[in-house]
């Protein structure tokens, strides 16, 4: 009656403290401290659990200085360039950052991997698991690569990796980290909405298809900002240049030449940044809306009189026939005697009278059987 118990079990641990300051660790069993020593001493005992692995403390500092404590206690000093990951049954539970730590060695299986910052990169065989850790985003960059992808790794704004397929995780700490991705694929650029002035003065509005694919990432990351901003640019100024000197019915008939023309004032620029220019053509070329009322009047106008000169051809080529026709007749009498006998079996076709005709002409005769009908 004159003593205060605390029972501890073995998955726990007392700390005992006199006048407010860390005097004791208790460890399990049955503790008796007496009255006096409680009221005069001001004696106090906080009961942890010890299968909450991580153990935080507002006095963590001066508990873990206790040589009783070290030996119930694994304690992490990690520095500013210092990072753990602490293992707990083989199974990650923490992913700590600079600062003291401190873990109960009992009842858990715990391991702790030290790693510093300056390594950079960080390789492990359990990298998956390190990196579907919620802790791990704080500390860890992670870049995703993909087969048609090059990333590039930059470091306090100096590129200092190429990356390929795969995956990669690099610790934040060490240093300012970007990456810049680059599509490798064949990629389309729309270039849209140009008004320009053909050479004629006739304002158009020519739209631009532009195939092209970066063959340098590294180029294409660090001489332009925007690689494809920069063809777009390129696109258009080229575009100009070769409408501003064109006719509007040259623009209009030969429309592959000019994607032609502009691919070859483009490539050389294209290839500076580390792009190559596949193909470049016009896609759309808008007329304003009195230019297309002129211009289908034009083109009315031509089919008109396209239809004349074949209507003409075709009636002088009947003419043509019929001379030839008449003069063969002229030159074969019985030939033209066998016209004669084919029209009237022409004439006579569907009737049933029986027709004899004698010496002479045959036409004569023929005319004289018309005649001899109709009266």
């Amino acid at each position: 009656m004159f003593y205060r118990k605390y029972q501890i079990a073995k998955h726990e641990r007392g700390l005992c403290y006199r006048n407010k300051d860390f005097d004791a660790l208790l460890a399990p069993g049955t503790h008796r401290i007496p009255f006096w020593s409680l009221l005069t001493n001001r004696k106090t005992v906080q009961i942890v659990n010890t299968l909450v692995t991580k153990f935080e403390h507002p006095l963590l500092d001066i508990i873990v200085r206790d040589e009783r404590v070290r030996d119930e206690l694994m304690v992490l000093d990690l520095g500013d360039t210092e990072r753990a990951l602490v293992w707990k049954n083989d199974r990650l539970t923490y992913v700590l950052g600079p600062g003291r730590h401190a873990f109960w060695r009992a009842p858990a299986d715990i391991t702790v991997e030290q790693h510093d910052v300056s390594e950079f990169r960080l390789e492990h065989r359990r990298l998956e698991t390190v990196l579907a850790h919620a802790e791990a985003r704080k500390h860890l960059l992670t870049v995703d690569v993909e087969p048609h992808q090059t990333a590039l790794l930059l470091r306090d704004g100096q590129i200092v990796a190429t990356l390929t397929e795969g995956r990669y995780a690099y610790w934040r700490a060490a240093g300012r980290l970007d990456v810049r991705t680059i599509d490798r694929r064949e990629q389309v650029l729309d270039v849209a909405g140009q008004e320009i002035m053909t050479n004629d003065k006739v304002t158009l509005r020519v739209n631009l298809l532009v195939t092209y694919a970066v063959t340098d990432p590294q180029k294409a990351a660090t001489l332009t900002k925007d690689p494809e901003q920069a063809l777009y640019r390129d696109a258009q100024l080229a575009l100009r240049a070769a409408i501003g000197t064109r006719k509007l019915e040259t623009l209009l008939t030969n429309k592959d030449a000019i994607g032609d023309e502009l691919r070859t004032a483009m490539v050389k620029r294209a290839e500076h940044l580390g792009i190559d220019v596949l193909t470049v053509g016009l896609k759309d070329i808008i007329l304003p809306g009195d230019m297309k009322v002129l211009m289908n009047r034009v083109i009315e106008a031509e089919k008109q009189a396209e239809a004349n000169l074949i209507r003409r051809r075709e009636e002088t080529a009947t003419v043509r026939s019929q001379l030839n026709t008449a003069k063969l007749l002229a030159d074969n009498p019985h030939l033209a005697r066998e016209r004669e006998l084919e029209l009237l079996g022409e004439i006579l076709r569907g009737t049933k009278a029986t027709i004899v005709l004698g010496n002479g002409d045959i036409a004569d005769q023929v005319r004289g059987m018309v005649g001899s009908l109709n009266s």
